[in-house]
């Protein structure tokens, strides 16, 4: 009964759960009831931010809302509830509440969501300022704290500092990580009462918003000491020789680390410390007068005060003339000092050094004769009053005279390659710099050069007529003049230009004959070295020798086989130009009595083969007739084959094209050995049998060297090279 009980239960409740239906229309988000993408809200105001769902059911039933509120992706507010509404308050709003809203509302297993609001809660905190003390020294520093209590970073922060009568000063400090911010200020020479302020700024979606300023806050600045006085006893206009004395004085709060300095321009004449007072006192001269400061300084304070002082001149600056400023060497010099309409001075003439003035005579006048040592600055000085003064330099300048110049090419040989540059040397070993040295390529100016010793000169214009005719000339200041050296003759070397190569005789030489080769060039300057070489698998230089001549010729004795082969001449001379001929071929070849001994002894090796074979054709023939009429009565039996048959007249024939084969090659080296061999094949025929048999006879032919010397003068000219005759 139970059971029946539980079934009837779960199919009721299955029937109840089927017959709850519903679903989301839409999820929205709004501020104070406005439902907007954008909603701007005071700052300070009270703030209600809704999530509202809309949904439908099939019937009227109660359903639990779960509502999640998030800002800037993060989670503010969450609550369950039956209602459909969920609200969530704010009763002051910040600038902190700043960003995009949205919200969730979970139901039933289901989930629906709202678009987003962007609430901009306008306007930002007063931010509260403080500073870490309220009366300050010149040169101290004020420690300044802005801060916005109810603002979240990231900010700006943004400090000012006011005096009385000038435009604020300010600071600028970003803050990431915290809604305060410290800063220190320096307090400056002349601050009295300061004003200091601060207020902050924040980046938001339409731009950046402020702050509204800080309370003020005010500091009072005091002196650690007064402008110094600076004054001059007995005045500030004085005459040169006069005493001038100089008093610097300030009041002090507190003289520990007091210092006074007194200087005119950037030239510190004296200092103080730990004192109030400055003493300076010096003979007044006309340097003297100018702008002079006193300074005090105390840790970061400074101040100052500036003088002019006027010093009147006692007797102008003198005038130092000389009879010559540039003169021979043994001449006589004169210089004299003066004061344009002043007496009473007295002079001095000094000789100016490296290592200090060299006084020369306490006179107005000074006479000397010269040498090239006293070549120099010269002055005078005047005193009166124990005021010095000194003229302008003078510069003397003692001329030697010049030595005759050399002339001679940079690279050590008077030669030049036709085309290559010429560089010259032009020198002179005595003469008092500067020294002019003008070159000469005939009665031609090419150049001129002013230097010390010597001087160069590069010719790039060579021609074939330039083998001579340089010079040069060296002067100074000196009244002797000009001097000019010897004429330099320089040779020109004219490269070498296409070589080319000949033989007598051309092409084909015979073995044991002489052979000439002729090398020679079309322009070259002698003399010229000629060498003539053979190809092979490298270089083989053959024959080499020294012309003064435009072309040589090389007798190679005695002609070989191995001789046959491609040779080239290459020449050159002092231009160091290898100019290499082309190349031409030899042939050694049999000479004709070695040829007529070989036909001869061919012809007789055919004689004799042709002997045989006639004598071997009669005997068969005379046997075969005998043996027909032993057999008319009877059959006889056939001989077995054991080999092939050789026709006799096609091995003649064969031998025949074998030794014209043989007379038409190029031969052995019959230089090898005075006698030479010909082995010939034979074939003899066995007079029993019809196969052939072969058999080997040796026939020795002896061919001996001799010299044809009517054959060295078939050729009468040099065949293959352009000036054959």
């Amino acid at each position: 009964m139970y059971l029946a009980l539980l079934v009837i239960f779960l199919q009721c409740s299955e029937l109840y759960a089927q017959g709850k239906v519903f679903t989301f229309n839409k999820v929205e988000i709004s501020v104070e009831g406005r439902v907007q993408p954008s909603v701007q809200v005071k700052n300070g105001a009270r703030m209600s931010i809704i999530c509202h769902a809309d949904i439908s059911k099939n019937a009227d039933f109660r359903l639990k809302h779960n509502f999640t509120i998030f800002k800037d992706g993060k989670l503010v507010f969450t609550t369950v509830s039956d209602k459909e509404d969920a609200r969530y308050e704010i009763p002051v709003a910040k600038s902190s509440h700043t960003g995009d809203y949205e919200c969730t509302v979970k139901a039933g297993g289901k989930l629906g969501f709202s678009t987003s609001v962007y609430v901009w809660v306008e306007g930002m905190t007063k931010p509260i300022l403080t500073a870490d003390r309220r009366e300050v020294l010149e040169g101290e520093v004020v420690k300044l704290r802005c801060e916005l209590p109810e603002e979240v970073p990231p900010l700006e922060f943004f400090f000012q500092k006011t005096k009385t009568n000038s435009a604020p000063k300010e600071k600028r400090v970003p803050e990431q990580t915290q809604n305060f911010s410290e800063v220190e200020f320096y307090v400056e020479e002349g601050d009295n009462i300061l004003r200091f302020d601060c207020f902050g700024k924040r980046q938001v979606r339409s731009g950046w918003e402020s702050s509204p300023k800080s309370n003020g806050t005010l500091v009072t600045v005091k002196e650690p000491f007064i402008k110094p006085i600076l004054i001059t006893k007995p005045s500030s206009n004085v005459t040169e020789g006069d005493k001038i004395e100089f008093e610097c004085s300030t009041v002090v709060a507190q003289i520990r680390n007091i210092e006074i300095i007194f200087q005119k321009s950037r030239t510190i004449l004296n200092s103080v410390r730990d004192k109030t007072l400055l003493k300076y006192s010096t003979v007044a001269t006309q340097e003297d007068s100018g702008e002079y400061l006193c300074k005090v300084e105390q840790g970061a304070v400074s101040k100052t005060t500036k003088l002019n002082v006027f010093v009147s001149e006692l007797f102008p600056k003198p005038m130092l003339s000389a009879s010559m400023t540039k003169l021979d060497e043994s001449k006589k010099l004169t210089l004299s000092c003066s004061i344009n309409g002043f007496q009473g001075a007295n002079f001095s003439i000094v000789r100016k050094s490296s290592s200090g003035d060299i006084l020369l005579k306490n006179s107005e006048v000074f006479e000397i004769k010269v040498t090239v040592n006293d070549t120099g600055s010269y002055t005078c000085k005047a005193e009166v009053k124990g005021i010095v003064k000194e003229s302008k330099p003078v510069r003397i300048n003692v001329y030697a005279p010049v030595a005759k110049p050399t002339l001679s090419v940079v690279s050590g040989s008077p030669e030049v390659v036709l085309g290559k540059p010429l560089q010259l040397i032009c020198h002179s070993v005595m003469g008092t710099p500067p020294i002019t040295f003008t070159f000469y390529k005939g009665d031609e100016i090419k150049k001129s050069v002013t230097n010390d010793t010597y001087a160069t000169f590069l010719d790039e214009d060579i021609g074939l007529n330039d083998d001579g005719g340089y010079k040069c000339d060296a002067r100074n200041n000196h009244s002797s003049g000009v001097k000019t050296s010897n004429i330099l003759n320089v040779t020109v070397i004219v490269p070498i230009r296409d070589a080319s190569l000949g033989s007598v005789p051309y092409g084909e030489v015979e073995v044991g004959s002489d052979t000439a080769f002729l090398c020679s060039v079309k322009e070259g300057s002698w003399p010229i070295d000629f060498k003539f070489f053979k190809k092979t698998d490298h270089e083989v230089l053959l024959h080499e020798v020294r012309e003064y001549s435009d072309r040589t010729i090389w007798h190679k004795k005695t002609m070989k086989r191995k001789d046959t082969g491609t040779y080239y001449c290459m020449a050159s001379n002092r231009a160091s130009v290898n100019v290499r001929s082309r190349p031409i071929t030899i042939s050694v070849i049999l000479a004709a009595w070695q040829k007529g001994v070989i036909a001869a002894f061919v012809l007789t090796a055919m004689a004799g083969a042709g002997a045989v074979v006639l004598w071997w054709f009669l005997r068969k023939k005379k046997k075969a007739k005998g043996s027909s009429m032993e057999m008319s009565g009877e059959k006889l039996p056939r001989q077995p084959s054991d080999g092939n048959f050789y026709s006799g007249s096609g091995y003649i024939e064969d031998n025949e094209n074998h030794m014209k084969s043989t007379d038409e090659s190029k031969g052995p080296d019959l230089e090898s050995a005075e006698v030479d061999y010909t082995e010939v094949e034979v074939s003899t025929l066995d007079p029993h049998r019809a196969p052939e048999q072969k058999g080997t006879e040796t026939v020795y032919s002896e061919i001996r060297k001799t010299n044809n010397d009517s054959m060295e003068n078939r050729h009468s000219r040099i065949y293959g090279h352009p000036d054959a005759t």
